[in-house]
């Protein structure tokens, strides 16, 4: 139920209000003075506060600005018997949402009070949704406990503080768009714009494009002018992922807008200024491109001005069951599946991988595990073959000569099954063994 609060020292008038109001399906609290309304705004929050003009220690217009810092989504409408327009107008500059004499009918304060609600609502969802993707993009949200991703978040929490660029690098799926969410979410332009472009997305004229905009009739087909994510990010961040791979004449101009803060749309010939964080990631090795006239020189001490690494999984192994139980978890709840248990080779299995896609492709495999899981634990054979290979392999080579052809014969039926989707049927009429002989083998193998 939305509450909604009446301050006014007249008893008659906060008992009639209440009860219409409570008809109306809010729950209504009351105040006869300045002091008492404020302290119920601040324990209270209602969405809509009614306050009456003059009250007996002091003035309702004075009151709104206290009572807005004290409840930021409160609504509040003035009431008052003496309407004059130097009061209205100084309470709506104040923060209130309207300003209505007392006496109008009840067919003009509900559908008010109504829009008032409306507004309030909107804004608390607002509030919630700023909160969500704070949380979502903080860097309480980065997984990990090893020392290599605690150093890189300790650094990256120094940096959010600074308006430098930021050179974020690491293999590709380690996670560097959410440390350069979390940069800009914990820095001083969180509430501004955060765009995020791919330089490898794009020929050379698409991605000039795209960044910088252009004029209209400046090539075939610019039919109108375009904003450039520049100019989108202007007082924001951009994020410029995979820098490595653009091309050394837009790196001229990128060059151009971190030292002057300019740069010219296609076809215009006056700079566009614009004030942008810039935060850079790359999988690259810039050095070895520095070498190979691939990268400009002068544009990587620019952009490097602070560097951070970020660990492969092969770098932070014991983090691997900690992202995985999350991507469980999360998947779980997408999927509609419930997993009540993990079994300890599939979970040896994820250790011993090599995760050439890093976070991205651990993801990309526990959802794969969830779909194909035909019960609520997760074991070996949910896993794909690639990575049942390894384990395999790993079996093979643990075990004693004299049983490397069970071995083999276990690996097999894996990858027969693994192909089946788990279909026994299938796979024996595949291996061209009964069923009943498929089971034991199952069983005596631990598939």
């Amino acid at each position: 139920m939305n509450k909604l609060l009446i301050i006014d020292d007249e008893d008659q008038i906060r008992r009639l209000l209440s009860r219409l109001l409570e008809l109306e399906g809010f729950e209504v609290i009351q105040a006869s003075d300045c002091r008492t309304g404020l302290k119920m705004a601040e324990n209270h929050t209602p969405l809509i506060i009614l306050c009456d003009v003059r009250l007996p220690d002091g003035n309702g217009v004075d009151l709104i600005a206290k009572i807005k810092k004290a409840s930021p989504l409160s609504e509040i409408i003035m009431l008052t018997a003496h309407g004059n327009i130097p009061d209205g107008v100084q309470a709506i500059k104040n923060g209130a949402f309207d300003y209505i004499t007392k006496g109008d009918d009840n067919n003009k304060i509900i559908p008010l009070i109504n829009s008032a609600l409306e507004k309030a609502l909107m804004n608390k969802r607002l509030k919630q949704l700023e909160a969500e993707v704070g949380n979502k993009y903080s860097f309480e949200s980065i997984l990990g406990e090893s020392k290599q991703i605690k150093n890189a978040i300790s650094l990256a929490k120094k940096v959010a503080a600074t308006d430098i660029p930021v050179l974020l690098t690491g293999e590709t799926g380690t996670g560097k768009e959410v440390f350069a969410q979390a940069i800009h979410i914990s820095g001083s332009r969180h509430n501004k714009s955060f765009v995020a472009v791919n330089c490898s997305a794009f020929s050379k004229e698409l991605l000039s494009s795209e960044m910088f905009g252009h004029r209209a009739g400046s090539f075939t087909g610019a039919t109108k002018d375009k904003k450039g994510l520049f100019e989108e990010a202007n007082n924001g961040t951009i994020f410029l992922d995979e820098i490595g791979e653009m091309e050394f004449e837009l790196q001229a101009k990128l060059l151009r807008i971190i030292e002057t803060g300019e740069f010219l749309k296609i076809g215009d010939t006056r700079p566009t200024k614009v004030n942008v964080r810039i935060i850079a990631a790359t999988n690259r090795n810039l050095q070895k491109e520095i070498e190979e006239n691939h990268f400009r020189e002068d544009l990587f001490y620019r952009l490097s001005v602070f560097q951070i690494h970020l660990p492969s999984l092969s770098e932070r192994q014991n983090d691997i069951e900690i992202f995985a139980k999350a991507f469980i978890d999360t998947f779980s709840i997408k999927l509609a599946r419930r997993i009540n248990n993990i079994s300890t080779e599939y979970m040896e299995a994820l250790k011993r991988h090599a995760w050439r896609g890093n976070i991205r492709e651990l993801r990309n495999v526990i959802e794969r595990s969830l779909i194909v899981c035909s019960d609520d634990e997760l074991s070996l054979q949910d896993l794909p073959l690639e990575i049942l290979n390894d384990q395999l392999e790993h079996i093979t080579e643990n075990r004693s000569s004299d049983f490397e052809m069970a071995a083999m014969e276990r690996r097999h039926i894996a990858r027969v099954l693994q192909f089946t989707n788990g279909n026994k049927t299938e796979t024996a009429r595949l291996l061209k063994i009964g069923l009943t002989t498929l089971y034991r083998k199952i069983e005596e193998y631990g598939l």
